[in-house]
Protein backbone atom coordinates (compact mmCIF):
# COMPACT_ATOMS: atom_id res chain seq x y z
CA UNK A 1 0.00 0.00 0.00
CA UNK A 2 1.66 3.35 -0.79
CA UNK A 3 1.30 6.59 1.21
CA UNK A 4 -0.91 8.32 -0.63
CA UNK A 5 -3.50 5.98 -0.27
CA UNK A 6 -5.29 4.75 2.80
CA UNK A 7 -7.14 1.66 4.11
CA UNK A 8 -9.80 2.88 6.78
CA UNK A 9 -12.41 0.34 6.42
CA UNK A 10 -12.26 -3.31 4.51
CA UNK A 11 -12.92 -3.04 1.13
CA UNK A 12 -12.76 1.42 1.30
CA UNK A 13 -9.76 3.07 -0.40
CA UNK A 14 -9.51 6.62 0.13
CA UNK A 15 -7.22 9.04 -1.66
CA UNK A 16 -4.65 11.64 0.17
CA UNK A 17 -6.23 15.02 -1.50
CA UNK A 18 -3.95 17.08 0.48
CA UNK A 19 -2.85 19.36 3.61
CA UNK A 20 -5.38 22.44 4.62
CA UNK A 21 -3.12 25.64 3.70
CA UNK A 22 -5.93 27.98 4.66
CA UNK A 23 -9.58 28.53 5.10
CA UNK A 24 -11.26 31.71 3.74
CA UNK A 25 -14.72 32.31 5.15
CA UNK A 26 -17.02 29.80 6.69
CA UNK A 27 -16.94 26.94 3.82
CA UNK A 28 -13.95 27.12 1.75
CA UNK A 29 -10.43 25.10 2.57
CA UNK A 30 -7.46 25.83 0.44
CA UNK A 31 -5.44 22.59 0.03
CA UNK A 32 -1.90 21.79 -0.84
CA UNK A 33 -1.80 18.52 -2.92
CA UNK A 34 0.97 16.03 -4.51
CA UNK A 35 0.73 16.61 -7.91
CA UNK A 36 1.26 12.89 -8.68
CA UNK A 37 -1.73 12.50 -7.62
CA UNK A 38 -4.43 14.62 -8.28
CA UNK A 39 -8.25 13.60 -7.56
CA UNK A 40 -11.06 13.85 -9.67
CA UNK A 41 -12.98 17.34 -9.57
CA UNK A 42 -16.23 17.24 -7.38
CA UNK A 43 -14.64 14.44 -5.29
CA UNK A 44 -16.24 13.72 -1.89
CA UNK A 45 -13.31 14.82 0.69
CA UNK A 46 -13.53 13.17 3.72
CA UNK A 47 -11.41 13.70 7.13
CA UNK A 48 -9.27 11.00 8.68
CA UNK A 49 -12.52 9.48 10.96
CA UNK A 50 -14.08 9.39 7.35
CA UNK A 51 -16.60 12.48 8.37
CA UNK A 52 -17.80 14.12 4.84
CA UNK A 53 -16.11 17.68 5.00
CA UNK A 54 -17.25 18.67 1.46
CA UNK A 55 -16.36 18.72 -1.95
CA UNK A 56 -13.22 19.26 -4.49
CA UNK A 57 -14.56 22.07 -6.58
CA UNK A 58 -11.18 23.83 -7.80
CA UNK A 59 -7.67 22.67 -9.11
CA UNK A 60 -5.43 25.72 -9.62
CA UNK A 61 -2.17 26.93 -9.12
CA UNK A 62 1.51 25.85 -10.12
CA UNK A 63 1.32 22.75 -12.21
CA UNK A 64 4.38 21.37 -9.90
CA UNK A 65 2.90 22.79 -6.56
CA UNK A 66 -1.21 22.68 -7.25
CA UNK A 67 -3.65 23.74 -4.94
CA UNK A 68 -7.40 22.67 -4.29
CA UNK A 69 -10.59 24.36 -3.26
CA UNK A 70 -12.84 22.01 -1.11
CA UNK A 71 -16.15 24.23 -0.01
CA UNK A 72 -17.89 22.23 2.79
CA UNK A 73 -21.15 21.28 3.56
CA UNK A 74 -21.21 23.26 6.49
CA UNK A 75 -19.12 25.31 8.51
CA UNK A 76 -15.54 24.55 8.49
CA UNK A 77 -14.14 22.66 11.54
CA UNK A 78 -11.32 21.29 10.07
CA UNK A 79 -7.75 22.60 11.31
CA UNK A 80 -4.76 24.04 9.64
CA UNK A 81 -2.63 21.14 8.41
CA UNK A 82 -5.16 18.34 8.93
CA UNK A 83 -4.97 16.13 6.11
CA UNK A 84 -8.14 15.37 3.85
CA UNK A 85 -8.87 12.54 1.36
CA UNK A 86 -11.01 11.92 -1.27
CA UNK A 87 -13.56 8.70 -1.51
Amino acid sequence: MSLKTADFQEGLIVKFVGRVISICGRRLLILRCDPAQLPPLNAQVVDRRLKPVGRLIDIFGNIQAPLAAVLCHEQCTTAPQEKLYAK
